[in-house]
């Protein structure tokens, strides 16, 4: 833990796989003035692919940042049919934090750590799907994303891992 930051970037543990349908709940893009959706979304098929058996597959990667005695964000991946599927080799990831924690660098750090971890196992890239009103769009291009396809509300964006 850097002493300048109040929390702890580690892997996921597998007694917490059970925290990711939290996350996954809280990355549903809420657009302003609208009504969140109920819980029971993250049971839909297209979405339990980012859940079902996390930590079962050798692609299979989380990180989670660690505050105030319990996890409060994650980034984790995995090679699955998503929304951000771009073919068979390439990770989509997911990153969320509570709401309280938003907006404290967090979550940057825990993009850069996953961007690292992949870059080591030697991944060529990663892919995620962002609706474009989304605020997270500007830190996915900070950390380098490019967008490859712009399909209704969405965006599919994929960051190049290996440079040269």
């Amino acid at each position: 833990m850097n002493s300048d930051k109040n929390y702890l970037i580690r892997a996921l543990r597998p007694d917490e796989t059970g925290l990711l349908k939290s996350f996954l709940y809280e990355a549903i893009f809420v657009p302003e003035g609208e009504a969140s959706f109920p819980r029971s979304i993250i049971e839909k098929p297209e979405l339990r692919v980012y859940t079902d058996d996390f930590g079962a597959k050798r692609d299979d990667n989380c990180l989670v940042a660690e505050a105030d005695g319990r996890v409060v964000g994650a980034v984790w991946c995995r090679i699955m049919n998503d929304y951000g599927h771009v073919d068979d080799e390439t990770p989509s990831l997911a990153v969320s934090l509570y709401k309280e924690y938003r907006n404290r660098g967090i979550g940057t750090d825990l993009m850069r750590e996953m961007l690292a971890l992949l870059r080591d196992k030697g991944y060529a890239r990663v892919s995620l799907s962002v609706q474009k009103a989304n605020y997270a769009v500007r830190l996915y291009k900070k950390m380098e994303f490019q967008v490859i396809e712009d399909k209704d509300g969405e965006y599919i964006m994929v960051c190049e891992l290996q440079k040269g």
